[in-house]
């Protein structure tokens, strides 16, 4: 059979395919896309959930003009198939290679280049309006899963739409799941809306054969038409839609192309706000996929054998494995420890902990804000949260962290997952803000442990502050352990080796590269002292006292941006206590470059974060160093890795 998807470089070449030969591209995109992940890792289910959708709307709509917005983004494949991309799609979250988001960089199909949920709806009703306010004739569309719709920013979205006097579609792509099950009463109020389908197929048949009931029958039928009408208002599905403003329209079926092509062309000129409802299956056209999506969400690689999907498992722990399996220590211990997720489930370790202690895990849905505030308020009634959310999802909810948490001075733990670089996932999901926006809270206290012991200690210590409290950790695997952990005690480091050539301050993550960095330039008999920080606030001020008076240079190390992070916290502090900054060097990311994705080490690598990174800078500024104090002895060495700062006086 001849290949369509080879012969599709843009839109336009769908609009000359039969219906049948949709349905055979629909199947071969499917097959491509599992390929290409199966390889790389990526998300998975989700955009073969949406295949026939995504076609249909290029086949209907001319998005060189139109307006196409994505909400997270991840499941955009399709998307980049059909958009000239599919010769790239090899390349798929690696290093060089097409980002798994919408990216503007590759393609003007693509209008932002996103990966955080709930805001495709307000950003499309800016181009609405700026394309109406400029005079060009555009159609605007915003496709939105049923786990986004109950973010806030969406229904934000949603009460500016529905102002709006053109033509305006949101199309809620529902597969009942989002990345785990979706939560919330929204979440309910859509299952009505697929209860609403089998209803009207039911009815089909009682009206059919209960008025030949004799005598009855009838009268039967016309008492419970007439109590239908009666509750139509307060229950139809279309109800919460149209008092926004928008005309409802579905639910339909997201796999049926010929209807989704005939409906999205009756919809597409409609010069009012509209909502087409479409029912999706996560994980269409694989069994495997379809009856486990959340595991093939976004797996990292898998091998595909006929009927069956097989992930490897790693004979590495993850941090995340290891936070799931301290809250289950802690919270066995004490009843007044409960975990809470932003839609997030699986992500952050708390699916292992539900199945240990289902009562204790709570997730709010794709809602950062709620889930700090509904922490906030368990804190406030006596419980122990912990708040699991990634960095870069926390930061959408600065303003709750300060105003429910902070400034009511509550013991919340926040247990930042996917802390700095991400690797795949790229830009959009790299967590490496966290300890700058989080260090001018007063009172808050930021930590990161360096292995697994050290995470569970961590975890103890924070339960038993008064204040909130933040730890954040990688995506990766844990190291080995370095020994048992010491207990934490607020605002002190852990040294880890000892040398007279300088010091390595290392915080979190770093600690092991650090290491392995400082071991080999001892083979080159230069010796530096290693120290685990432990705490980014309150700062060990011993430690950096020392650090600075003992002579020979002082490298901080963190997988965060050189704004406002560990180093800097060092910087000002030795400033504080009047040492001097000169021989202090930072290491970190630099401030002004997004790091796109690839494999998490090699991005440590472009950063100079990793030990051969560590090492190169350390090496160095141990030279520079001695030419200062020993001008004889020294040989400069060549020119620093990217994201290396030294600091002036």
């Amino acid at each position: 059979m001849t290949s369509i998807l080879r012969s599709v470089h843009s839109p336009a070449d769908l609009r000359r395919l039969s219906m049948e030969q949709l349905a055979q591209l629909a199947g071969e995109i499917r097959q491509r896309i599992i390929e290409v992940v199966s390889r790389n890792g990526g998300h998975l289910a989700s955009n073969l959930g949406v295949t026939e959708l995504t076609l249909a709307l290029h086949r209907v709509f001319d998005f060189s003009t139109d307006r196409l917005l994505w909400d997270v983004g991840h499941q955009c494949y399709v998307h980049k198939l059909i958009t000239g991309r599919n010769d790239a799609f090899d390349t798929l979250r690696q290093a060089g290679g097409i980002s798994g988001f919408p990216s503007t960089a590759e393609s003007p199909f693509d209008l932002f280049d996103v990966g955080h949920a709930g805001t495709s709806i307000a950003t499309a009703v800016g181009m609405a309006r700026g394309d109406s306010a400029l005079g060009r004739d555009t159609r605007v569309v915003a496709l939105i899963g049923d786990a986004s719709i109950v973010n806030g920013v969406a229904f934000e979205g949603l009460n500016q739409a529905g102002t709006l006097k053109r033509q305006f579609l949101v199309v809620l792509n529902d597969n009942s799941m989002g990345i785990a099950k979706t939560q919330g009463a929204l979440a309910s109020y859509l299952a009505r809306f697929r209860v609403s389908s089998l209803y009207e197929e039911v009815k089909g048949k009682v009206r059919k054969h209960l008025p030949k009931v004799p005598l009855v029958g009838q009268s039967i039928y016309d008492a419970l038409d007439h109590l239908k009408e009666g509750l139509k208002a307060t229950v139809s599905p279309h109800q919460i839609f149209e008092q926004l403003g928008f005309l409802y329209v579905g639910p339909v079926d997201g796999h049926d192309l010929s209807h989704l092509v005939e409906m999205l062309a009756l919809l597409k000129d409609v010069a009012h706000p509209v909502l087409l409802h479409v029912h999706t299956e996560k994980g269409r056209g694989s069994d495997w996929a379809a009856s486990d999506p959340c595991t093939f969400h976004s797996p990292n690689k898998f091998q595909v054998a006929g009927a069956t999907a097989t992930i490897p498992k790693s004979d590495r722990k993850s941090w995340t494995s290891a936070l799931a399996d301290a809250v289950i220590d802690l919270a066995s211990a004490d009843p007044r420890v409960y975990a809470l997720t932003a839609a997030m489930p699986d992500g952050t370790g708390l699916a292992k902990v539900r199945g240990a202690l289902p009562e204790r895990v709570l997730d709010c849905g794709i809602a950062e804000s709620s889930t700090v505030d509904i922490a906030a308020g368990m804190a406030r009634s006596g419980l122990r949260p912990l708040a699991c959310i990634y960095s870069t999802f926390l930061q959408r909810a600065f303003d709750q962290v300060f105003q429910e948490v902070v400034l009511q001075r509550l013991p919340v733990v926040f247990c930042i997952d996917r802390a700095g670089l991400v690797g795949g996932d790229g830009a959009v999901h790299h967590g490496y803000l966290d300890i700058a926006y989080l260090r001018g809270f007063q009172n808050m206290v930021l930590m990161a442990p360096a292995d697994e012991p050290e995470l569970a200690a961590a975890l103890r210590f924070a339960l038993s502050l008064e204040v909130p409290c933040a730890l954040r950790y990688p995506r990766d695997s844990v190291p080995d352990a370095h020994g048992p952990a010491p207990d934490f005690e607020l605002g002190r480091s852990r040294p880890m080796r000892d040398g007279p050539d300088g010091t390595i301050l290392a915080y979190g993550s770093t600690v092991a590269d650090a290491l392995q960095a400082a071991r080999t330039l001892a083979d080159e008999d230069v010796f530096l002292s290693v120290v685990n920080a432990r705490f980014a606030k309150p700062i060990d001020h011993d430690m950096i006292t020392t650090a600075v008076t003992r002579g020979g240079p002082v490298i901080t190390v963190e997988d965060h941006s050189l704004a406002g992070g560990f180093g800097s916290a060092v910087l000002e502090t030795a400033n504080r206590l009047g040492l001097p900054t000169e021989s202090i060097v930072r290491l970190g990311l630099a401030v002004d470059h997004f790091y796109k994705h690839g494999s998490r080490r090699g991005q440590l690598a472009e950063a100079g974060i990793d030990a051969a990174g560590i090492a190169a800078a350390a090496r160095r500024a141990v030279q520079q160093w001695r030419a200062a104090t020993h001008p004889a002895a020294a040989t400069p060495q060549p020119g620093a890795p990217g994201g290396v700062v030294s600091a002036q006086p």
